[in-house]
């Protein structure tokens, strides 16, 4: 399946390491209990680590490395399963995450767009024409009276001239 960041195919480096498999060169994702278990060998190694979330993991967890982790994925098991989109706007705008945060699993055209406004920044997206479905769903909304993790100013600002 195609990764996308900005909207555009990327070429994906990310390997995830199964609990009690060998880790490979190169960035490494893993999940949550393996990173608790071995998180001091992991952020020693000379790799970038990532972390697999499944949508009932809370990201506090992770509060305390988030500084020096490079990617959290999280995952849709269901398009109806919207918990990864809270899970995305906690680690930007509680915690601060810096780094990327990428979307797996069964994931709709229609939801790109909040996922990008929710925190989002990579997609794994199962779509023959990936890049330009993308590209309409960024143009369909225009205008949101809800604040999110992305930059965008709310209608509510805009129309107090305070955007």
């Amino acid at each position: 399946m195609p990764l996308l960041k900005n909207g555009k195919i990327a070429q994906d480096e990310w390997t995830f390491a199964e609990d009690g498999a060998g880790l490979v060169d190169g960035p490494t994702i893993v999940s949550p209990a393996r990173f608790m278990s071995e998180h001091e060998a992991l952020l020693a190694s000379n790799r970038p680590v990532g972390v697999r979330l499944t949508n009932a993991d809370e990201p506090d967890q992770l509060a305390p490395w988030l500084d020096r982790l490079s990617l959290i994925e999280l995952a849709f098991p269901k398009y109806t399963d919207g918990r990864a989109f809270s899970q995305a706007q906690l680690l930007r705008r509680r915690y601060g995450f810096k780094g990327e945060v990428r979307a797996t699993g069964q994931i709709l055209r229609d939801q790109l767009r909040l996922m990008i406004r929710s925190g989002f920044d990579a997609i794994v997206f199962d779509d023959a024409d990936a890049e330009a479905v993308y590209e309409i769903s960024s143009r369909e909304l225009s205008e949101f009276y809800q604040p999110a993790a992305d930059t965008s100013a709310s209608i509510f600002l805009k129309r107090h001239g305070k955007a």
